[in-house]
């Protein structure tokens, strides 16, 4: 996938005459891109288009027009849109209960590297996490973690002939493993892979 620049931005005007339109084109592409690894872990995997819609979205609320503003930005978000051997996502852990988040982020340390893909016939993908800073404190876990899964050119040709591909966390304080059978999630999730 080609890497958002300045020249294939809208202008804060252009922006917000479209962004309606824009925003319901992006929740839609965001439900085939959201995989829920039991109640309390969320991968949402990135593309061009919601890191596009991420930009845009702080460039307006920041009102940045200038250069400089803009390519801090585009340094920020571009490293999260695939570029055709891997997918990136943001791993998420929520809990709606305050303390039982808190809790749960303590027993939690170390998680966001024992997420993983796994294609039938393959060992599985670890995710490679937190690639800008470390989120792991001595307590707790962040929320909040963005992750790379590196796949090979066999792995993909596996997954373009159909094999299974499953997701999970093995970690002691969650484990989780799941077959991704959602049709639509698989496509969006094949469209990454050039």
């Amino acid at each position: 996938m080609s890497k958002l620049s300045r020249d294939t931005l809208l202008s804060l005007e252009q922006y917000s005459e479209m962004r309606p339109a824009f925003r319901q084109q992006v929740m839609e592409h965001k439900k085939s891109r959201r995989v829920f690894l039991g109640e309390n872990a969320t991968l949402y995997f990135e593309s061009e288009l919601t890191m596009r819609y991420q930009i845009q979205e702080m460039l307006r609320i920041e009102k940045t027009f200038d250069k400089e503003g803009i390519q801090e930005e585009l340094d920020v978000y571009n490293p999260l849109i695939p570029d055709g051997k891997n997918w990136k996502a943001t791993f998420m852990i929520e809990f709606s209960d305050e303390d039982k988040r808190k809790h749960a982020l303590e027993k939690m340390i170390g998680i966001e590297n024992k997420v993983y893909v796994l294609v039938n016939g393959f060992e599985p993908v670890w995710a490679i996490a937190d690639e800008d800073l470390e989120r792991d404190t001595e307590e707790k876990t962040s929320s909040v973690h963005f992750m790379r899964f590196e796949l090979s050119d066999d792995m993909i040709n596996g997954l373009r002939d159909g094999c299974a591909l499953t997701m999970g966390i093995e970690h002691p304080a969650y484990t989780i493993q799941l077959e991704i059978k959602d049709k639509n999630i698989r496509d969006s999730l094949m469209d990454d892979l050039n």
